[in-house]
Formats: structure tokens, C-alpha cells, sequence
């Protein structure tokens, strides 16, 4: 009897570190105005319906197009290798202010897409006058539009960079997952900063969804 149970209790040991190593998705959830860096024009602005009351955006009227300067930066720890996605919680008042320009270092090169208008990283944001999740895409005028993955073949510290492409696109959080399947919201388990993410990204650090140890975010700025 005695053996039987020390041999259940292994068992469910072995399920539970499985568990661990590869259930759950890698999920960060971020306040954009929490960002590491944020250069002007794209300014920290005010809104009752925004997470957390804050949003950044380039301010400008409606319908003007056009912001070639500016951006967020974003020092994101992460835990596992892999294919990541990246959503986005956005506000895109028509057709002239729908979109930004996106880079994730290392997996993405060096490069300033505002400088080299390079449309492989312009995010064509979903249309939308109410806060929305919009999936972060590749928008290519002679291939179309597609979800964007990342690949990271090293764990550690990775810089996001949303930039301003076309004023008045507001952008309240991202969310990061492992989860660079799913092609909904609901399926890849999106959600709005907690108090706890706002206090860990203030902190500057990162815990992995899986309660890994957690590790510091060092200072990693690049400019370009």
C-alpha cells in the first residue's frame, strides 16, 4: 500500500512539472503609456474608456494622414523560444488614421521603416471608433494582409517598437502571447492589463505565465 502511494504521488508529480514546462501560453499584457521609451510627437493622452485611463497616440484631427516621427518602445523579457503574436487594444478613426509601423528586435533587422518606408512592418490597424483588439499585421501593398509572427530563438530581452505612421491612431495596450495560432481574441485568450501587470511593468519585470523564476528586464535601448 505503502509503495502504491509513493508511486501515485511520482506520477502526479511528473504531471504536474509537465505541466508546467508546457501547458499554459506565454501571456504579457502591457499599458502602452507605460512604455520604456515614448518620443514625440507620439504624446501620452487621456481617455475614460482607455485601460487604465491612458492612451498614446500622434494628436492630430481626423482624415490628415501622415506622421513620420515618433514612437513607443517596449523592453519585453522573453521566457521560451518560439513563434509570438502581437495584439493590440486600438482605436482607428478611418482610413487616414489606421495605421503604424512595428518592429520586435532581434527577430526583426535593424530598421527604421519611417525613414525607409519598408511595408513589410506597416500594421494596417482594424477600423473602429470604440477601443478594440486588433491583431498586429503585415500589410503589403502587392501581397495583402497578414498576421504577423515573430520568431525568437533565444530567450531574454527583446525591444518593441510602435512607431507613428499616420496621426490620430490610438493605441491603450498589447498583448503578447505565444499563442501566434489563434486568429480571434477569444482564441488567443486576450486580455487588458491587471494591477499586477501595471506593477510589474512599472518594476520592470517580467514573470513568466507558467510561475517560473522571475528575472529582471535590463536596459536594452536601441537606436536606429
Amino acid at each position: 500500500m505503502k509503495y502504491g502511494i509513493i508511486i501515485l504521488w511520482l506520477v502526479c508529480l511528473t504531471i504536474y512539472i509537465t505541466e508546467i514546462g508546457h501547458g499554459a501560453d506565454v501571456e504579457i499584457a502591457l499599458e502602452a503609456e507605460l512604455a520604456d521609451v515614448i518620443t514625440a510627437p507620439m504624446v501620452i493622452a487621456e481617455n475614460d474608456l482607455a485601460s487604465n485611463g491612458e492612451y498614446i497616440w500622434m494628436e492630430g484631427p481626423k482624415a490628415t494622414g501622415g506622421g513620420g516621427e515618433g514612437w513607443a518602445e517596449f523592453n519585453i523579457n522573453i521566457p521560451e523560444t518560439g513563434e509570438y503574436a502581437l495584439w493590440g487594444h486600438v482605436i482607428a478613426w478611418d482610413g487616414n488614421s489606421d495605421s503604424f509601423w512595428v518592429t520586435w528586435q532581434p527577430a526583426d533587422p535593424n530598421e527604421n521603416p519611417q525613414a525607409t518606408n519598408n511595408n513589410d512592418f506597416r500594421w494596417a490597424v482594424a477600423g473602429g471608433n470604440d477601443w478594440h483588439w486588433d491583431r498586429i499585421n503585415r500589410w503589403t501593398d502587392n501581397e495583402g494582409t497578414f498576421d504577423a509572427m515573430w520568431e525568437f530563438d533565444n530567450i531574454g530581452e527583446t525591444v518593441l517598437r510602435i512607431g507613428v505612421r499616420e496621426d490620430a491612431t490610438q493605441l491603450d495596450a498589447i498583448f503578447v502571447t505565444s499563442n501566434a495560432d489563434a486568429t480571434t481574441a477569444a482564441a488567443a485568450n486576450v486580455r487588458l492589463p491587471t494591477d499586477e501587470d501595471r506593477k510589474i511593468q512599472i518594476e520592470g519585470l517580467s514573470v513568466d505565465a507558467k510561475g517560473k523564476v522571475t528575472t529582471t528586464w535590463g536596459a536594452l535601448k536601441k537606436s536606429y
